[in-house]
Protein backbone atom coordinates (compact mmCIF):
# COMPACT_ATOMS: atom_id res chain seq x y z
CA UNK A 1 0.00 0.00 0.00
CA UNK A 2 3.06 2.66 0.51
CA UNK A 3 3.26 2.61 -2.80
CA UNK A 4 0.04 4.01 -3.60
CA UNK A 5 0.75 7.16 -1.15
CA UNK A 6 1.72 9.33 -3.54
CA UNK A 7 -1.51 8.53 -5.83
CA UNK A 8 -4.05 8.97 -2.82
CA UNK A 9 -1.92 12.20 -1.47
CA UNK A 10 -2.52 13.62 -5.09
CA UNK A 11 -6.15 12.74 -5.37
CA UNK A 12 -6.80 13.85 -1.43
CA UNK A 13 -5.07 17.30 -2.54
CA UNK A 14 -7.69 17.41 -5.57
CA UNK A 15 -10.65 16.47 -4.09
CA UNK A 16 -9.98 19.23 -1.15
CA UNK A 17 -9.24 21.98 -3.98
CA UNK A 18 -12.61 20.28 -5.65
CA UNK A 19 -14.67 20.21 -2.26
CA UNK A 20 -13.75 23.97 -1.92
CA UNK A 21 -14.05 25.10 -4.87
CA UNK A 22 -18.26 23.74 -5.32
CA UNK A 23 -19.00 25.41 -1.97
CA UNK A 24 -16.75 28.03 -2.25
CA UNK A 25 -18.42 29.52 -5.72
CA UNK A 26 -22.20 29.11 -4.19
CA UNK A 27 -21.20 31.42 -1.64
CA UNK A 28 -19.30 33.66 -3.45
CA UNK A 29 -22.00 33.89 -6.25
CA UNK A 30 -24.33 34.58 -3.58
CA UNK A 31 -22.52 37.64 -2.87
CA UNK A 32 -22.47 38.58 -6.60
CA UNK A 33 -26.37 38.62 -6.80
CA UNK A 34 -25.96 35.23 -8.81
CA UNK A 35 -29.89 34.19 -8.30
CA UNK A 36 -30.30 30.49 -7.98
CA UNK A 37 -31.64 29.22 -11.22
CA UNK A 38 -27.93 31.08 -12.71
CA UNK A 39 -25.95 29.14 -10.12
CA UNK A 40 -27.89 26.13 -10.47
CA UNK A 41 -27.12 26.49 -14.02
CA UNK A 42 -23.64 27.00 -13.05
CA UNK A 43 -23.07 23.87 -11.34
CA UNK A 44 -25.00 21.72 -13.70
CA UNK A 45 -21.52 22.73 -16.26
CA UNK A 46 -19.36 21.41 -14.24
CA UNK A 47 -21.24 18.12 -14.04
CA UNK A 48 -22.09 18.11 -17.80
CA UNK A 49 -17.67 18.85 -17.93
CA UNK A 50 -17.73 16.10 -15.65
CA UNK A 51 -19.19 13.67 -18.26
CA UNK A 52 -18.08 15.01 -21.70
CA UNK A 53 -14.53 14.10 -20.07
CA UNK A 54 -15.12 10.99 -19.28
CA UNK A 55 -15.17 10.51 -23.28
CA UNK A 56 -12.32 12.74 -23.62
CA UNK A 57 -9.92 11.24 -21.38
CA UNK A 58 -8.67 8.25 -21.94
CA UNK A 59 -7.73 8.46 -25.65
CA UNK A 60 -5.61 11.19 -24.42
CA UNK A 61 -3.91 9.79 -21.50
CA UNK A 62 -3.11 6.89 -24.50
CA UNK A 63 -1.38 9.49 -26.76
CA UNK A 64 0.67 11.71 -24.39
CA UNK A 65 0.93 9.16 -21.27
CA UNK A 66 0.06 9.45 -17.72
CA UNK A 67 2.17 12.24 -16.60
CA UNK A 68 1.83 14.61 -19.31
CA UNK A 69 -1.83 13.94 -19.11
CA UNK A 70 -1.81 14.71 -15.34
CA UNK A 71 -0.07 17.87 -15.59
CA UNK A 72 -1.77 19.00 -19.11
CA UNK A 73 -4.97 18.82 -16.73
CA UNK A 74 -4.14 19.96 -13.56
CA UNK A 75 -2.79 22.74 -15.32
CA UNK A 76 -6.21 23.47 -17.12
CA UNK A 77 -8.07 23.37 -13.70
CA UNK A 78 -5.33 25.59 -12.01
CA UNK A 79 -6.27 28.25 -14.93
CA UNK A 80 -10.13 28.02 -14.82
CA UNK A 81 -9.80 28.11 -10.96
CA UNK A 82 -7.95 31.56 -10.92
CA UNK A 83 -10.11 33.21 -13.69
CA UNK A 84 -13.09 32.57 -11.35
CA UNK A 85 -12.48 35.81 -9.59
CA UNK A 86 -11.48 37.91 -12.49
CA UNK A 87 -14.15 36.89 -14.52
CA UNK A 88 -17.32 37.36 -12.87
CA UNK A 89 -20.57 36.49 -14.69
CA UNK A 90 -22.59 33.79 -14.75
CA UNK A 91 -21.84 32.75 -18.27
CA UNK A 92 -18.19 32.78 -17.47
CA UNK A 93 -18.55 31.12 -14.47
CA UNK A 94 -20.61 28.18 -16.42
CA UNK A 95 -17.73 27.96 -19.12
CA UNK A 96 -14.77 28.06 -16.23
CA UNK A 97 -17.15 25.37 -14.38
CA UNK A 98 -17.35 23.12 -17.57
CA UNK A 99 -13.30 23.44 -18.20
CA UNK A 100 -13.39 22.68 -14.33
CA UNK A 101 -15.18 19.01 -15.05
CA UNK A 102 -13.38 17.95 -17.82
CA UNK A 103 -10.46 18.85 -16.25
CA UNK A 104 -11.09 17.16 -13.07
CA UNK A 105 -12.12 13.66 -14.69
CA UNK A 106 -9.03 13.68 -16.67
CA UNK A 107 -7.26 14.05 -13.40
CA UNK A 108 -9.44 11.47 -12.09
CA UNK A 109 -8.80 9.19 -14.29
CA UNK A 110 -5.24 8.84 -14.47
CA UNK A 111 -4.96 8.44 -10.89
CA UNK A 112 -7.81 5.61 -10.73
CA UNK A 113 -6.20 3.93 -14.03
CA UNK A 114 -2.94 4.22 -11.96
CA UNK A 115 -4.43 2.34 -8.94
CA UNK A 116 -5.70 -0.13 -11.18
CA UNK A 117 -2.05 -1.43 -11.82
CA UNK A 118 -2.42 -3.46 -8.49
CA UNK A 119 -2.85 -6.92 -9.81
CA UNK A 120 -3.98 -8.58 -6.56
CA UNK A 121 -7.78 -8.54 -6.53
CA UNK A 122 -7.49 -9.05 -2.79
CA UNK A 123 -5.56 -5.67 -2.17
CA UNK A 124 -8.01 -4.03 -5.22
CA UNK A 125 -10.43 -4.22 -2.98
CA UNK A 126 -8.65 -2.79 -0.15
CA UNK A 127 -7.34 -0.07 -2.50
CA UNK A 128 -10.86 0.56 -3.60
CA UNK A 129 -11.96 1.26 0.24
CA UNK A 130 -9.61 3.18 0.83
CA UNK A 131 -9.51 5.26 -2.35
CA UNK A 132 -13.49 5.93 -0.85
CA UNK A 133 -12.62 7.24 2.26
CA UNK A 134 -9.70 9.36 0.80
CA UNK A 135 -12.40 11.02 -1.33
CA UNK A 136 -15.01 11.21 1.16
CA UNK A 137 -12.04 13.01 3.98
CA UNK A 138 -10.53 15.19 1.42
CA UNK A 139 -14.39 16.49 0.41
CA UNK A 140 -14.77 17.21 4.19
CA UNK A 141 -11.49 18.82 4.31
CA UNK A 142 -12.21 21.34 1.65
CA UNK A 143 -15.33 22.31 3.73
CA UNK A 144 -12.67 22.96 6.78
CA UNK A 145 -10.77 25.48 4.65
CA UNK A 146 -13.93 27.35 3.77
CA UNK A 147 -14.89 27.71 7.12
CA UNK A 148 -11.91 29.22 8.20
CA UNK A 149 -10.78 31.45 5.23
CA UNK A 150 -12.77 34.49 3.80
CA UNK A 151 -14.99 33.23 0.99
CA UNK A 152 -15.24 36.93 -0.21
CA UNK A 153 -11.04 36.85 -0.35
CA UNK A 154 -9.55 36.35 -4.23
CA UNK A 155 -6.93 33.88 -2.23
CA UNK A 156 -9.56 31.53 -1.91
CA UNK A 157 -9.15 30.89 -5.83
CA UNK A 158 -5.45 30.92 -5.49
CA UNK A 159 -5.29 28.49 -2.56
CA UNK A 160 -7.35 26.01 -4.84
CA UNK A 161 -5.40 26.47 -7.44
CA UNK A 162 -2.02 25.87 -5.44
CA UNK A 163 -3.89 22.32 -4.05
CA UNK A 164 -4.54 21.42 -7.81
CA UNK A 165 -0.91 22.46 -8.63
CA UNK A 166 0.69 20.61 -5.79
CA UNK A 167 -1.29 17.39 -6.58
CA UNK A 168 1.29 16.87 -9.50
CA UNK A 169 4.08 16.54 -7.34
CA UNK A 170 3.68 13.48 -5.30
CA UNK A 171 2.12 11.63 -9.08
CA UNK A 172 5.09 12.62 -11.18
CA UNK A 173 7.19 11.23 -8.59
CA UNK A 174 5.55 7.85 -8.55
CA UNK A 175 8.26 5.28 -9.39
CA UNK A 176 4.83 2.93 -9.84
CA UNK A 177 4.52 1.85 -13.94
CA UNK A 178 1.97 3.59 -15.92
CA UNK A 179 -0.20 1.07 -16.77
CA UNK A 180 -2.36 1.02 -20.30
CA UNK A 181 -5.87 2.31 -20.08
CA UNK A 182 -8.43 0.04 -21.24
CA UNK A 183 -11.23 0.46 -23.44
CA UNK A 184 -14.39 -0.13 -21.63
CA UNK A 185 -17.72 -0.60 -23.30
CA UNK A 186 -20.59 0.07 -22.22
CA UNK A 187 -23.66 -1.94 -21.82
CA UNK A 188 -26.19 -0.88 -24.19
CA UNK A 189 -29.30 1.20 -21.56
CA UNK A 190 -31.91 -1.15 -22.86
CA UNK A 191 -30.59 -3.87 -21.69
CA UNK A 192 -29.28 -3.03 -18.49
CA UNK A 193 -32.49 -1.62 -17.80
CA UNK A 194 -34.41 -5.29 -18.64
CA UNK A 195 -31.86 -6.99 -16.42
CA UNK A 196 -31.63 -4.38 -13.52
CA UNK A 197 -34.98 -1.77 -14.11
CA UNK A 198 -34.37 -0.54 -10.26
CA UNK A 199 -30.76 -0.06 -10.75
CA UNK A 200 -30.98 1.84 -13.43
CA UNK A 201 -33.61 3.95 -12.55
CA UNK A 202 -32.21 4.51 -8.87
CA UNK A 203 -28.57 5.75 -11.06
CA UNK A 204 -30.38 7.68 -12.67
CA UNK A 205 -32.93 9.38 -9.65
CA UNK A 206 -30.06 9.27 -7.18
CA UNK A 207 -28.18 11.59 -9.62
CA UNK A 208 -30.95 14.18 -9.91
CA UNK A 209 -30.87 14.21 -6.15
CA UNK A 210 -26.92 14.48 -5.48
CA UNK A 211 -26.71 16.56 -8.45
CA UNK A 212 -28.76 18.96 -6.92
CA UNK A 213 -27.12 18.40 -3.44
CA UNK A 214 -23.67 19.25 -4.49
CA UNK A 215 -24.57 22.19 -6.85
CA UNK A 216 -27.56 23.87 -4.50
CA UNK A 217 -27.03 23.07 -1.05
CA UNK A 218 -24.49 25.63 -0.38
CA UNK A 219 -26.91 27.93 -1.61
CA UNK A 220 -29.96 26.49 0.33
CA UNK A 221 -27.53 27.06 3.45
CA UNK A 222 -26.69 30.63 2.34
CA UNK A 223 -30.32 31.75 1.91
CA UNK A 224 -31.54 30.11 5.16
CA UNK A 225 -29.14 32.45 6.95
CA UNK A 226 -25.94 30.51 7.56
CA UNK A 227 -22.67 32.71 7.03
CA UNK A 228 -19.96 31.58 4.71
CA UNK A 229 -18.53 29.69 7.83
CA UNK A 230 -21.81 28.23 8.60
CA UNK A 231 -22.44 27.09 5.11
CA UNK A 232 -18.86 25.31 4.98
CA UNK A 233 -20.10 23.44 8.30
CA UNK A 234 -23.36 22.37 7.01
CA UNK A 235 -21.83 20.99 4.24
CA UNK A 236 -19.14 19.34 6.42
CA UNK A 237 -22.15 17.59 8.29
CA UNK A 238 -23.69 16.36 5.70
CA UNK A 239 -20.69 14.88 3.86
CA UNK A 240 -19.71 13.24 7.19
CA UNK A 241 -23.15 11.92 7.02
CA UNK A 242 -22.57 10.14 4.11
CA UNK A 243 -19.19 9.06 4.84
CA UNK A 244 -20.65 7.54 8.42
CA UNK A 245 -23.76 6.04 7.71
CA UNK A 246 -23.24 4.22 4.10
CA UNK A 247 -21.56 1.29 5.48
CA UNK A 248 -24.28 0.03 8.21
CA UNK A 249 -27.02 1.33 5.67
CA UNK A 250 -25.66 -0.66 2.98
CA UNK A 251 -24.59 -3.70 5.04
CA UNK A 252 -27.80 -4.22 6.42
CA UNK A 253 -28.97 -4.88 2.92
CA UNK A 254 -26.55 -7.44 2.20
CA UNK A 255 -28.20 -11.23 2.02
CA UNK A 256 -31.90 -9.69 1.22
CA UNK A 257 -33.84 -8.33 -2.00
CA UNK A 258 -31.70 -5.08 -2.42
CA UNK A 259 -35.02 -3.44 -3.91
CA UNK A 260 -37.03 -3.27 -0.46
CA UNK A 261 -33.49 -1.79 1.52
CA UNK A 262 -33.30 0.86 -1.96
CA UNK A 263 -37.39 1.71 -1.43
CA UNK A 264 -37.27 1.76 2.25
CA UNK A 265 -33.93 4.14 2.26
CA UNK A 266 -35.42 6.41 -0.50
CA UNK A 267 -38.59 6.67 1.59
CA UNK A 268 -36.86 7.95 4.81
CA UNK A 269 -34.71 10.40 2.75
CA UNK A 270 -37.80 12.13 1.21
CA UNK A 271 -39.75 11.51 4.72
CA UNK A 272 -36.10 13.85 6.52
CA UNK A 273 -36.09 16.25 3.26
CA UNK A 274 -40.34 17.24 3.52
CA UNK A 275 -39.18 17.15 7.65
CA UNK A 276 -36.62 20.17 6.97
CA UNK A 277 -38.94 22.34 4.62
CA UNK A 278 -41.00 22.64 7.12
CA UNK A 279 -40.91 26.05 8.18
CA UNK A 280 -41.15 25.31 11.87
CA UNK A 281 -38.47 22.76 11.36
CA UNK A 282 -35.95 25.11 9.26
CA UNK A 283 -36.12 27.90 11.89
CA UNK A 284 -34.49 25.56 14.74
CA UNK A 285 -31.17 25.29 12.72
CA UNK A 286 -29.17 22.76 14.95
CA UNK A 287 -32.47 20.45 13.92
CA UNK A 288 -32.02 21.33 10.74
CA UNK A 289 -27.89 20.23 11.07
CA UNK A 290 -29.12 16.89 12.30
CA UNK A 291 -31.42 16.29 9.79
CA UNK A 292 -28.92 16.99 7.13
CA UNK A 293 -26.82 14.07 8.94
CA UNK A 294 -29.10 12.11 7.99
CA UNK A 295 -30.05 12.76 5.07
CA UNK A 296 -26.46 12.75 4.17
CA UNK A 297 -26.00 8.91 5.44
CA UNK A 298 -29.24 7.79 3.48
CA UNK A 299 -28.66 9.94 0.02
CA UNK A 300 -24.74 8.69 -0.65
CA UNK A 301 -26.31 5.34 -0.03
CA UNK A 302 -28.36 5.37 -3.15
CA UNK A 303 -26.00 5.14 -6.24
CA UNK A 304 -24.00 2.29 -4.26
CA UNK A 305 -27.23 0.85 -3.60
CA UNK A 306 -27.89 0.88 -7.25
CA UNK A 307 -24.19 -0.56 -8.14
CA UNK A 308 -24.76 -3.69 -5.52
CA UNK A 309 -27.84 -4.23 -6.96
CA UNK A 310 -27.04 -4.29 -10.62
CA UNK A 311 -24.05 -6.76 -10.11
CA UNK A 312 -25.97 -8.96 -8.04
CA UNK A 313 -27.74 -9.94 -11.44
CA UNK A 314 -25.64 -9.18 -14.28
CA UNK A 315 -23.83 -11.82 -15.73
CA UNK A 316 -20.10 -11.29 -15.13
CA UNK A 317 -18.79 -10.49 -18.67
CA UNK A 318 -21.13 -7.64 -18.55
CA UNK A 319 -20.17 -6.10 -15.08
CA UNK A 320 -17.57 -3.32 -16.01
CA UNK A 321 -19.48 -2.70 -18.94
CA UNK A 322 -22.91 -2.24 -16.60
CA UNK A 323 -20.88 -0.11 -14.22
CA UNK A 324 -19.76 2.29 -17.03
CA UNK A 325 -23.32 2.71 -18.00
CA UNK A 326 -24.79 3.33 -14.62
CA UNK A 327 -22.23 5.72 -14.19
CA UNK A 328 -23.24 7.27 -17.46
CA UNK A 329 -27.20 7.14 -16.33
CA UNK A 330 -26.26 8.72 -13.11
CA UNK A 331 -23.69 11.33 -14.54
CA UNK A 332 -26.73 12.70 -16.76
CA UNK A 333 -28.95 12.55 -13.91
CA UNK A 334 -26.26 14.81 -11.92
CA UNK A 335 -26.26 17.37 -15.15
CA UNK A 336 -29.20 17.84 -14.84
CA UNK A 337 -30.41 17.73 -11.42
CA UNK A 338 -28.69 21.69 -10.66
CA UNK A 339 -30.35 23.36 -13.14
CA UNK A 340 -34.15 22.08 -12.14
CA UNK A 341 -33.37 22.49 -8.39
CA UNK A 342 -32.02 25.79 -9.00
CA UNK A 343 -34.98 26.92 -11.05
CA UNK A 344 -37.51 25.16 -8.46
CA UNK A 345 -35.40 27.72 -5.84
CA UNK A 346 -35.42 30.51 -7.74
CA UNK A 347 -39.50 30.47 -8.07
CA UNK A 348 -40.45 28.90 -4.30
CA UNK A 349 -37.77 30.00 -2.33
CA UNK A 350 -35.32 27.73 -0.36
CA UNK A 351 -37.64 25.38 0.80
CA UNK A 352 -38.06 23.82 -2.68
CA UNK A 353 -34.39 22.46 -2.82
CA UNK A 354 -35.83 20.25 -0.05
CA UNK A 355 -39.03 19.48 -1.89
CA UNK A 356 -37.37 18.51 -4.93
CA UNK A 357 -34.87 16.12 -2.81
CA UNK A 358 -38.27 14.34 -1.65
CA UNK A 359 -40.06 14.62 -4.67
CA UNK A 360 -36.94 12.60 -6.54
CA UNK A 361 -36.84 10.11 -4.17
CA UNK A 362 -40.42 9.59 -3.40
CA UNK A 363 -40.24 8.64 -7.45
CA UNK A 364 -37.58 6.40 -6.68
CA UNK A 365 -39.31 4.59 -3.60
CA UNK A 366 -42.52 4.02 -5.59
CA UNK A 367 -40.69 2.31 -8.37
CA UNK A 368 -38.58 -0.08 -6.48
CA UNK A 369 -41.53 -0.88 -4.35
CA UNK A 370 -43.71 -1.89 -7.22
CA UNK A 371 -41.22 -3.52 -8.90
CA UNK A 372 -41.16 -5.74 -5.30
CA UNK A 373 -44.79 -6.10 -5.41
CA UNK A 374 -44.63 -7.31 -8.89
CA UNK A 375 -41.90 -9.79 -9.35
CA UNK A 376 -39.92 -12.04 -6.87
CA UNK A 377 -36.18 -12.00 -7.45
CA UNK A 378 -33.31 -14.32 -6.06
CA UNK A 379 -29.85 -12.92 -6.56
CA UNK A 380 -27.90 -15.05 -9.10
CA UNK A 381 -24.57 -14.07 -7.36
CA UNK A 382 -24.97 -11.52 -4.49
CA UNK A 383 -21.93 -9.68 -3.73
CA UNK A 384 -20.94 -7.37 -0.36
CA UNK A 385 -22.21 -3.62 -0.48
CA UNK A 386 -19.53 -1.50 -0.98
CA UNK A 387 -19.73 2.46 0.02
CA UNK A 388 -18.89 4.64 -2.77
CA UNK A 389 -18.88 8.04 -4.63
CA UNK A 390 -19.52 8.69 -8.13
CA UNK A 391 -16.32 9.05 -9.87
CA UNK A 392 -15.11 7.89 -13.10
CA UNK A 393 -15.32 4.45 -14.98
CA UNK A 394 -11.46 3.41 -13.88
CA UNK A 395 -12.82 3.67 -10.19
CA UNK A 396 -15.19 0.65 -10.76
CA UNK A 397 -12.17 -1.44 -12.11
CA UNK A 398 -11.10 -1.51 -8.94
CA UNK A 399 -13.58 -3.61 -7.46
CA UNK A 400 -12.97 -7.69 -7.78
CA UNK A 401 -16.27 -8.30 -8.68
CA UNK A 402 -15.66 -6.59 -12.08
CA UNK A 403 -12.27 -8.11 -12.69
CA UNK A 404 -12.02 -10.79 -15.58
CA UNK A 405 -9.94 -13.24 -16.90
CA UNK A 406 -8.73 -10.61 -19.97
CA UNK A 407 -8.59 -7.33 -17.86
CA UNK A 408 -5.86 -5.48 -18.70
CA UNK A 409 -3.69 -4.71 -15.33
CA UNK A 410 -3.12 -8.76 -15.25
CA UNK A 411 -0.11 -7.71 -16.63
CA UNK A 412 3.21 -7.63 -15.10
CA UNK A 413 3.91 -4.55 -12.96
Amino acid sequence: MLRLTALLLGVALLLTGSGLLGTLLAVRGGNEDFDARALGLIMSCYFAGFFLGTFFAPPLIRRIGHIRAFAFYASLAAIAVMLHPIWINPWGWGLLRLATGIALVGLYTVIESWLNAEPDAGRRSRVFSLYMMVNLSALALGQVLLSIGDAAAPAMFSLIAILFCAAVMPVVTTRLMPPEVPQVSRLKLAHLYAIAPVATLGAGLSGLAMGGFWGLLPVYASDIGLDSRGVAMFMLTAIAGGAVLQWPIGRISDGHDRRIGLAVISALAAAVAIAVAIPAVQAQMRVVFVLFFVYGGLAFSLYPFAVAHMLDYLPKEHLLSGCSSLLLVNGVGSAIGPALAGGAMQKFGPQALPIYFALMLLALAGFTLARVMRFNRRRTHPIAFRPMLRTTPSALELMPETDSPSHPHKEDH
